[in-house]
């Protein structure tokens, strides 16, 4: 399966994915300033991700802990969502996401 991320430049990345792996994991692989400084533990929210609007609603709805980090997050939109909290199924193949602008990897330095 396929995930494309859009940076905040407007360049497209497509990573591929297995289902059940977990989209901070592919999008790290994939060299995206996603940092998860948690460890995807929900403690942070530097792993934002913006879902594409047709995307958004196969998601599973946010859990109130995760709507309660994304208050933290820069440039948060109706469709953000914390890349941590979502699991790929073989229905997100093709999902795309946009990295926000405001996005920072402190390991990138």
């Amino acid at each position: 399966m396929n995930v494309t991320f859009v940076t905040a430049n407007g360049e497209r990345v497509t990573a591929e994915a297995a289902a059940g792996d977990c989209l901070l994991a592919v999008g790290q692989n994939a060299d995206m300033p996603l940092e998860g400084t948690c460890e995807g533990q929900m403690a942070c929210s530097t792993c934002h991700v913006i879902v594409a609007p047709e995307w958004f609603a196969k998601l599973p709805r946010a859990s109130e802990d995760e709507e309660d980090m994304l208050d933290l997050a820069a440039g948060v939109t109706r469709t953000s969502r914390l890349s941590c909290q979502i699991v790929l199924t073989e229905v997100l193949d093709g999902l795309e996401v946009r990295i926000p602008g405001e996005s920072r990897d402190m390991q990138r330095r």
